[in-house]
């Protein structure tokens, strides 16, 4: 009865697990949940007000299916000014969340017989949207001692003619690790000689530490730019998810592509967000430096806190808001008759045993590794580290 498209996929285990800790919490379960990576940051004021203004002046009716230019003026600004980068209204997709423009992108490159280089770990929606597409995934692996960077002699290696995309996220999920500027430089050499396009996934832009530089590698170079469609939204950067604003720069063939495909799946993103999108780009920044400050101090905690948990380690990310620790020393481990023989285990055991909601590493390609969130309260992140402290604590060797 199902599609074969629709038989390739499987629900996304990050929101899959975030609506289990909800629904233990919804029984009256004290569930403290480190799945889902959503600011807990309420949107700003300012922002809020825009939105009430527009609807009080009634913009609440269709507009154009890719954005209203004044959003897409305030994203060719940001764009250049953050990042470098000159783009025209032609060059500019505004859609419903930068999962949305992902979408898009596949929809418009990917197709059957073509392969997308995907470095894991990585995203969990990232093959899915190739699969649905009919395209394959290839995964490139990268290791912690490289900081989950790919590497360039491994990612020539996986090159073939078939070569349609390279999707970088930078700052990751999971990983929370960035990309270097020497690296992408290789990575775009790369592109530029074997004619292949980068999806390159910003929407953590705004959330990096100690000193780290985000660069789009799209800034590389004209020949580049040419190959790179640059996703990135509001939902993390301005504490926005619902919104469900995101948007892509690229080549205007490949823009226009995704603009017909948008016009014939959910048409233009809602107009009330847009408009609070535009005072989100252009109003007062001056509350990231607060949220960026919150991050940073749960960072330093919940990365300082796991390293003293017994059979895990954790590198210190330099992005996004995610632990990545690895926990494969754990498994063999045994909780009364039965035993941790993957992530999956670990995280079903935290969720049952200390009521702590995590995300298995395998969901992203890597199954020695769990992923926590800490965009969550600091008291949270201290009561949940201390639950899974006491019942790793209790494991047997």
């Amino acid at each position: 009865m199902l599609s074969e498209r629709a038989k390739k996929i499987k629900p996304s285990p990050t929101l899959a697990i975030d609506s289990k800790a909800k629904a233990m919490k919804a029984s009256g379960i004290d569930v403290i949940s480190f799945g889902v990576g959503e600011p807990d940051f309420d949107t700003p004021d300012h922002i809020k007000e825009a939105a009430y203004k527009a609807m009080k002046e009634g913009f609440t009716k269709y507009t154009a299916v890719g954005g209203i230019d004044p959003l897409k003026d305030a994203i060719i600004d940001k764009l250049q000014k953050d990042n470098g980068l000159v783009y025209t209204r032609e060059e500019i997709i505004v859609s419903c969340g930068a999962k949305h423009s992902l979408y898009n992108v596949a929809q418009a490159l990917y197709g059957p017989g073509d392969e997308v280089i995907i470095p894991a770990p990585y995203w969990v929606s990232y093959p899915d949207q190739v699969l649905l597409n009919d395209a394959t995934p290839v995964f490139v692996k990268t290791f912690e001692s490289d900081s989950f960077m790919v590497r360039p002699e491994v990612l020539e290696a996986s090159i073939t003619k078939r070569t349609k995309a390279l999707i970088l996220n930078s700052p990751s999920n999971p990983t929370g690790f960035t990309y270097d500027r020497k690296t992408l430089e290789k990575l775009a050499e790369m592109a530029v000689r074997h004619n292949f396009f980068v999806v390159s996934d910003e929407i953590y832009e705004k959330l990096v530490y100690d000193g780290t530089e985000h660069i789009s590698i799209a800034s590389l170079g004209d020949e580049i730019k040419k190959r790179t469609i640059v996703i990135n939204g509001l939902s993390k950067s301005h504490a926005m998810t619902g919104w469900r604003i995101g948007y892509a720069a690229g080549p205007s063939g490949i823009i226009k592509a995704m603009m017909n495909i948008q016009s014939q799946s959910t048409s233009n993103p809602a107009s009330i967000s847009q408009k609070a999108a535009v005072e989100a780009l252009r109003g007062p920044q001056d509350f990231m430096a607060g949220m960026h400050r919150e991050f940073d101090h749960r960072r330093r905690y919940l990365v300082d806190e796991l390293n003293t948990i017994d059979g895990m380690s954790c590198m210190m990310p330099t992005g996004a808001f995610y632990a990545f620790p690895k926990t494969a020393k754990l498994y063999g481990r045994k909780a009364g008759d039965k035993t941790i023989s993957s992530s999956s285990d670990l995280a079903l055991h935290l969720l049952e045993e200390a009521k702590v909601a995590v995300v298995h590493g395998a969901a992203f390609g890597d199954d020695d590794y769990i992923r926590l969130s800490y965009a969550t309260s600091l008291d949270d992140i201290k009561r949940g580290v201390g639950r899974i402290r006491e019942a790793v604590g209790k494991l047997e060797v």
